[in-house]
């Protein structure tokens, strides 16, 4: 991975420092036929991470980690493996038989998560296919899905940015076609809660 210094208005500081991250994924090995992470937050003292299952291999889950002990293993020369505090999975439902899996997650500042989702139509962690369905949800600070709803049309919705205003949520979601010809989308969109 990349570690870049941010400063408190959240411009990047620091020149980017590659970092060696398995310490943290090799372990999930055991835990997943397939590692994919496909997003990560921080919320309160904790880094959360959200493994994307397939066709073949459901497991989806936010594997919860220590912030602190995080951040000492990207400091340390040769960090030793950590064991995640929870691993939480998530059925997330199908549709046309292809299960959705997580894409992305944002943090909001009450600890909860908004994450998007995909059906996509493959077996494999690391090979493209047919996008049949995406989705928004919200998984609470514990840890428990409140909400998971399905978006029109077959977007594939690789990327999500969240923010609460009052009882609204607003959102900006990034599609990726798989195609170097089809440019991503840009879409907002508001939920009331």
């Amino acid at each position: 991975g990349v570690l870049l210094g941010l400063d408190a208005c959240g411009t990047v500081c620091t020149a980017p420092r590659i970092v060696d991250l398995s310490f943290i994924l090799d372990p999930l090995a055991a835990e997943f036929a397939q590692v994919n992470i496909e997003g990560a937050v921080v919320a309160g003292q904790e880094l959360r991470l959200f493994q994307r299952g397939n066709k073949r291999h459901i497991d989806n889950a936010v594997i919860r980690y220590s912030l602190s002990a995080v951040l000492d293993g990207l400091d340390s020369e040769r960090a030793n493996s950590m064991t995640p505090i929870a691993i939480e999975r998530f059925n997330l439902g199908t549709i046309r038989g292809t299960p959705f899996g997580f894409t992305d997650a944002a943090a909001l500042s009450n600890g909860d998560m908004v994450f998007s989702a995909v059906a996509e139509d493959t077996e494999e962690a690391f090979h493209d296919g047919p996008c049949v369905g995406a989705g928004i949800g919200i998984i609470d600070d514990r840890g428990r899905l409140l909400s998971f709803d399905r978006i029109e049309g077959t977007h594939k919705v690789e990327g999500i940015h969240a923010r609460l205003q009052g009882e609204v949520l607003e959102l900006l979601l990034v599609t990726d076609a798989d195609s170097r010809e089809v440019p991503a989308t840009l879409f907002s969109a508001c939920i009331s809660r």
